[in-house]
């Protein structure tokens, strides 16, 4: 297929005097809410696209498949941006910057982090904004506008936010070791709701949305406030991980504090573990998030296990005593938690683990 000119700008599939599409099938207020946030209109097929920025088209692919998009066939319905797009990521590996792998990865993490973003944006926010104000008026009438008017502000929060992001996590790689780049030691903590299940058959849909939104949000607060990073949320389930297993500590008993605090909210448990994790694409891997899953599922109602690494690390940091025979009257104030030895069982594909329970301790 040959490259054809796109000619002065306008989109070759819309009708100049209806405005409509018609080989399309799709709604003519959806093309031009597409137009306004892409910024151009629809101009090339993918194999147009591809020849123009100077890719192969088998490369392409991957990069479009990578950000999470379907393939279209040979559909004009890709834009400048799209081009531009795949240019730079080209032009990333063939500087030597990325390698190919790299930049799929690149382009896959970026489109699965945004596509989540987009979704809460669309369903949550845009959804509460454009109930209709005059009646007769569609909700579709009133999107355009308002679409208009946010696009930019929202643009320039997320490009600042991510800069942020990059900027902290920039200063965690660089004040880590080198063989701490991928594999380092981290506290690695799940907090979940407990009876979820039970809940999805009790609840309406609304409120079911409604309380892991609370929870979601609540969690998303508390480890944030408290120093951790969240690392990603499964619903009725958090997983966070902190620096030290201190600040981790803090974090899981400001949920179990938190929640127990609202009536609205289903008990929480929380189970965290100390060691080595393996980080990639923003997320943790590893024996230790696997002990820490293990003692979410046994711990008890608003309580919180910790694995013996866990523990050890706290007395080592004069965060808890290492043995509750070592407290006597005058040191018992300068320790912020106490830790209790549980039952030793065997979880499924790690041992016998030994789980201290973790506490406040009372001054």
């Amino acid at each position: 297929m040959g490259f054809v000119d796109p000619g002065d700008g306008a989109d070759p599939d819309q009708d100049p005097e209806s405005g409509e599409y018609p080989d399309t099938g799709e709604h003519p207020l959806a093309l031009r809410l597409e137009q306004l946030i892409l910024g151009a209109p629809r101009r090339y097929t993918p194999f147009q696209a591809a020849r123009t920025a100077g890719v192969s088209m088998d490369l392409a692919s991957r990069f479009w498949r990578a950000m999470g998009f379907a393939d279209i066939g040979q559909a004009r319905a890709l834009t400048e941006a799209d081009v531009l797009a795949l240019r730079r990521l080209a032009g990333l590996v063939e500087a030597g910057l990325l390698s190919e792998s790299m930049a799929i990865q690149v382009a896959r993490s970026t489109g699965q982090t945004t596509a989540r973003l987009a979704d809460w944006q669309t369903d949550s926010f845009l959804e509460g904004l454009t109930e209709p104000p005059e009646p007769g008026m569609t909700r579709a009438e009133v999107a355009y506008p308002l679409v208009e008017l946010l696009l930019p502000e929202l643009e320039e929060f997320l490009i600042y936010v991510w800069r942020r992001q990059v900027a902290a996590a920039t200063s965690r790689v660089v004040q880590s070791d080198d063989e701490e780049a991928v594999d380092r030691r981290l506290a690695v903590g799940f907090a979940d709701l407990v009876g979820f299940t039970r809940l999805t058959r009790r609840l309406e849909e609304e409120e079911l949305g409604e309380l892991v939104e609370a929870f979601e949000t609540t969690a998303a607060d508390q480890v944030a406030a408290y120093g951790g990073r969240l690392i990603k949320t499964l619903g009725d389930e958090v997983l966070f991980v902190a620096d030290d297993p201190g600040t981790a500590a803090e974090i899981g008993m400001r949920l179990i504090e938190t929640m127990t605090g609202d009536e609205s909210m289903p008990a929480l448990r929380v189970g965290m573990a100390f060691g080595t994790v393996t980080t990639r694409m923003g997320d943790v891997f590893g024996t230790t998030v696997n002990l820490a899953s293990r003692l979410t599922s046994i711990a008890p109602r608003d309580a919180v296990l910790v694995d013996g690494d866990f523990a050890e690390a706290l007395g080592a940091a004069g965060d808890a005593p290492v043995s509750e025979a070592d407290v006597d009257a005058g040191s018992a104030e300068k320790y912020r938690f106490a830790l209790q030895p549980m039952w030793r069982r065997p979880v499924r594909g790690l041992g016998v683990v030994e789980p201290w329970l973790l506490t406040r301790r009372a001054h």
